[in-house]
């Protein structure tokens, strides 16, 4: 693994031939005709450099700011906050979006440039619990993290303020290197990804908005996207969503009580608690791990061999000890192989609890009949499934097994992603790691979930993807970070993430 301050001195024939590092993608690269001019790329890294303790600063500053949409914590707040950080990085015509939800934010940088690109960003963040963490979630504490080094930890320091913010340091540095941006930019920024993007496609459909993305080659979300070795992973896709809730009262029933009553009369009382557990069971296998809604499996597209031999060669380098340790299991699903674990892992369709509700939670006993139940669930789709088929098939499900009274309430949600492994964007991903020299493997389908969809189906039908160098972790959970200085040759900071964004623009303007 080389020296990340290296890059820029490599020779432009080793770049351009040797496939080693690309692993299966190393197909689709095209030589590169053209890189920054000499010198770029160090007048840029001197300024990222001069700049670390200002971006540094802008992720504390952002971290104080916790947008929560789930609680419709400072929405306003937020957007306004994400316009000037727009409009600080260089975006003119910056607009904060209205939507039937929370707004959005919108912006460009129009150099005048052949090429375009598209950033997303989203604003919003989960919710926290102070008493769980190690450190005040929205102070920006600097934590040392064994292995890696100097982190920033709070909420959304990854998931992606971190990682956003330091695509913002690249246009900074760019910028205060006295150069001119290599590509357009086009920014679209939503309020509502933790709670399944339900008003971001009126963001992006707006017609000055949806005029300026067609012209984009791709557009990505910026990722911390290493962890201990340095290698990263380029996703083809990512997994639809919709979040929903399933809820059992007796009021819509018709019996069991409208609210709660003492437990002794479970004897001659219905339990809406009880009749939400068993319209669960009918959602899946009777081990839980394969759902069983009627018609569920019929557009589902099953992975293609190219696919398959990409899991293949991915689980040859993956560590299974390593991830069972941090995923604090003994056994895969059905006990089954790595390989095939991770086959399922993209292949599957899910239907997962995130949460049960009901009755009194608290210490000790209160001997309650509950009067309401509520599961909270979120379903993950696969290639060709539907949110809307999806969520026609739910209920048609339930009514079928005779659960009519049993409420569905879809938070949001949207399609999986699929992008090309031929597309520019995904070539010019696998260059700019090449350039950098970063292992990477490319898998066919992210397990989590992103609204990319939003992009890739009409009507702006352009490829979606994540992309990025760093490292952080603790997403949707308690001591989130992302790292600032690392220790770890093998996995970049703060400014050699910078600089990972600023190799992109170039590698992008260039490639064939």
């Amino acid at each position: 693994m080389m020296d990340f301050r290296n890059v820029d001195k490599l020779n432009r024939r080793d770049m351009i031939r040797g496939t080693a590092m690309l692993g299966a993608g190393a197909a689709f690269m095209q030589p590169l005709p053209l890189w920054a001019q000499s010198g770029t790329m160090t007048d840029i890294r001197k300024a990222a450099e001069a700049g670390k303790d200002a971006s540094i600063k802008r992720i504390r500053d952002w971290i104080a700011l916790p947008s929560i949409a789930a609680e419709n914590r400072s929405m306003a707040e937020g957007a306004a906050y994400m316009a000037e950080l727009a409009k600080d990085a260089g975006f003119t015509n910056v607009e904060i979006v209205p939507t039937d939800g929370h707004p959005g934010v919108f912006g460009t940088i129009d150099v005048g440039a052949p090429r375009t690109l598209g950033i997303y960003f989203m604003y919003d963040v989960k919710q926290f619990d102070p008493a769980e963490w190690s450190s005040p979630p929205l102070e920006g504490q600097m934590v040392e993290r064994p292995g890696f080094g100097q982190a920033i930890m709070g909420r959304g320091a990854v998931n992606q303020k971190g990682p956003e913010a330091t695509f913002l340091a690249a246009l900074h540095a760019i910028r205060a290197a006295g150069r001119k941006l290599p590509v357009n930019i086009v920014l679209v920024c939503e309020g509502e990804e933790e709670i399944g993007s339900p008003h971001f496609r009126q963001i992006a459909t707006k017609p000055n908005i949806l005029a300026a993305l067609k012209k984009c080659e791709g557009i990505f979300i910026p990722f911390a996207s290493q962890g201990k070795t340095g290698n990263v992973t380029v996703n083809l896709g990512s997994k639809g969503i919709i979040e929903l809730e399933l809820i059992a009262s007796g009021e819509k029933w018709g019996r069991g009580p409208k609210g709660d009553v003492h437990s002794s009369l479970k004897a001659m009382v219905d339990s809406p608690a009880w009749r939400l557990v068993q319209a669960l069971q009918t959602l899946v296998t009777p081990d839980g791990n394969k759902p069983a809604i009627e018609g569920w499996y019929e557009n589902v597209r099953p992975l293609t061999d190219r696919e398959k031999s990409l899991i293949r060669e991915a689980a040859k380098a993956g560590d299974e000890a390593a991830q069972k340790q941090a995923l604090g299991i003994t056994h895969w699903i059905d006990n089954l192989s790595y390989p095939d674990a991770l086959t399922r892992l993209a292949q599957e369709p899910t239907v997962n609890i995130e949460g049960l509700v009901a009755g009194y939670t608290g210490p000790g006993g209160k001997t309650v009949l509950p009067g309401k139940a509520v599961a909270k669930l979120d379903l993950r789709l696969v290639p060709n499934q539907t949110r809307a088929e999806a969520e026609k098939k739910l209920r048609a499900h339930l009514d079928k097994h005779g659960f009519t009274d049993v409420e569905v309430n879809v938070s949001g949600g949207y399609d999986p992603t699929e992008v090309a492994e031929d597309s520019r964007l995904v070539r010019s991903e696998l260059a700019t790691y090449k350039k950098l020299g970063v292992v990477t493997s490319i898998n066919p389908r992210m397990a989590g979930s992103w609204p990319g969809a939003t992009f890739t189906a009409p009507p702006v039908s352009i490829p979606a993807a994540h992309f990025g160098i760093g490292h952080g972790s603790g997403a949707h959970a308690p001591d989130e970070y992302f790292l600032i200085d690392s220790t770890n040759p093998k996995v970049a900071g703060l400014v050699d993430a910078t600089m990972g964004f600023a190799e992109f623009l170039y590698v992008l303007a260039a490639i064939k």
